[in-house]
């Protein structure tokens, strides 16, 4: 499939939240994400805990920019992805945000579970390392040069 090129790329930055606890998949998807384009900011936390407060902007988040998108992991101390989901689903000033289950769990109930959830997509990780970095560009390529995101202030401040 050939990859789509950046004309249809938003002109405003394009800022992704990353809930993810392992430091080698934050490396290889900000390296992947921000190869080349400067509209991408990925901010992480690491866990659903932080998510919650980064999306609330509560505590050393109290400054943090509202998200176009979230990827999720499931598998995460404190706060898994799952119960994040859902808080995140249930709250009406965070609920239209778009979120990417990117989870290492191919188990049907978490897919189903995630989709009952509201999840926009649900997408596991592969372990080959140019298989992720091409499901990331995938991403990268659908959720910003294909979908039109709703703005900022009509998801919640």
């Amino acid at each position: 499939m050939p990859r789509l090129e950046n004309t249809y790329r938003s002109a405003r930055p394009i800022d992704i939240l990353l809930v993810e606890d392992d430091d080698q998949d934050v490396h290889l998807m900000r390296k992947t994400l921000e190869k080349d384009r400067v509209i991408n900011r990925v901010h992480r936390v690491e866990d659903g805990v932080e998510a919650m407060e980064y999306l609330r902007r509560q505590g050393k988040f109290k400054n943090a920019t509202s998200p176009d998108l979230i990827l999720l992991d499931l598998n995460m101390p404190r706060k898994d992805g799952r119960e994040t989901l859902r808080e995140i689903k249930q709250d009406k000033e965070l609920c239209k945000t778009p979120v990417v289950v990117l989870t290492s769990s191919d188990d049907q109930y978490d897919i189903a579970t995630s989709y009952e959830h509201r999840a926009n997509s649900y997408v596991t990780k592969p372990v080959d390392l140019l298989q992720f970095r091409d499901i990331l560009q995938a991403l990268d390529n659908y959720w910003f040069s294909v979908v039109k995101l709703p703005p900022p202030s009509r998801r919640g401040k």
